[in-house]
Order: structure tokens, then sequence, then C-alpha cells
């Protein structure tokens, strides 16, 4: 019988990488939205193209680790908003087989697949799951949860559509097309 490894070690080294990435950018490069405790950072965009690359398992650890260090960084963690980050991760990597990104086969169509994915995934982390957790949780009134769950919901997301495209077309064009090979004569 074959022995299948759940999560392989490019994988695990995909989390460490991603997870202080996504650590540096959100403790170091965040810019305030105007809307309390909530920023404007690049950290999604790895988060997604990393769960794009590496599959759904990577996205969450990436997100879970990494906000949870950043928390820890400013005094304390926000379970919420991790749990949130967390689930982000997993569901805009749900799909990552389509983005061929690994292949050298990131196209536009992938890019709208892989942009319909993490809308949706920001929407549930941010605009579902974060506010009833705050309001579950933390008995944080309902009005200002949901702003700031709409704002950081809506800031990933472009954030992710504008960089993230950019990143996971990049990164593609690094890799070897399946077939591109030819022996030399």
């Amino acid at each position: 019988m074959e022995n299948k490894k759940l999560v392989s070690v490019k994988t695990v080294v995909a989390i460490g990488i991603g997870a202080a990435i996504m650590f540096v950018l959100m403790r170091f490069v965040a810019i305030p939205s105007g809307i309390p405790n909530t920023n404007l950072n690049l950290a999604p965009a790895i988060v997604a193209v990393f769960a794009a690359i590496f599959g759904p398992i990577a996205g969450l650890f990436i997100a879970f680790i990494g906000h949870t260090l950043t928390d820890l960084t400013w005094g304390g963690v926000w379970w919420s908003w991790v749990i949130a980050d967390a689930l982000f991760g997993l569901l805009a990597g749900l799909l990552w087989k389509l983005y061929r990104i690994e292949r050298g086969e990131f196209d536009v169509k992938a890019c709208v697949i892989f942009n319909i994915v993490q809308i949706v995934a920001n929407a549930i982390a941010w605009i579902g799951v974060a506010p009833v957790l705050d309001i579950l949780i933390y008995q944080e009134p309902a009005d200002k949860v949901f702003l700031q769950g709409l704002v950081a919901g809506s800031l990933n997301a472009t954030v992710v559509l504008v960089l993230g495209s950019l990143l996971a077309f990049g990164y593609s064009k690094t890799r070897v097309k399946a077939g591109s090979l030819k022996e030399e004569k």
C-alpha cells in the first residue's frame, strides 16, 4: 500500500515562509483605513497566492500562524479575526488546481476564477464570520463589527485582485510549462 502524505515537505516550507511574510506585512506595512482596528495591508495577497499555489491547507496555516504572531506582538490575539483569516486562506486555496500557477499556465480564465473565489472567500470570512465571532466572543456592538468586516473584506479583496493577480501571473511565468522542453539531438 502506498503511503501518501497529507502535507508535503514543500507545503510545510511554504507555510513557514508564507506565515513569516504575512507577519512582516501585517505588522510593519499596515495602513490605517480610518475605521478603528481595520487596516489596508498586503498580506491577503500573499495568503491567496500561496493558497493558490500550495493548496487550502497551506492557506489555512499561513493565515492562522501569520495573523496569530502579528496579534501576539500587539499584545493579544483577536481570535475572531485569526479564525476569519484562516478560513479565508482555506477557501482561497480550495480550487488551487484550477489556477495552474505551478504549471506555468495561469491565464486570464484562471485569474478570473481565482478572483471570484477570493472575493467570495473574503465576503464569507470578513462580512460573515469575523463580525459574528466578534459579537459572540467579545460582545462587540454589531454595527461596529459589521462595518469593520465590510471594510476589511473590501480592502482585502481589492489587494488580492490587484497585487495577488500580479504575483500569480509573475510567479506562473517563472514556471516551465509541461511539454515545453524539447530534447536536443
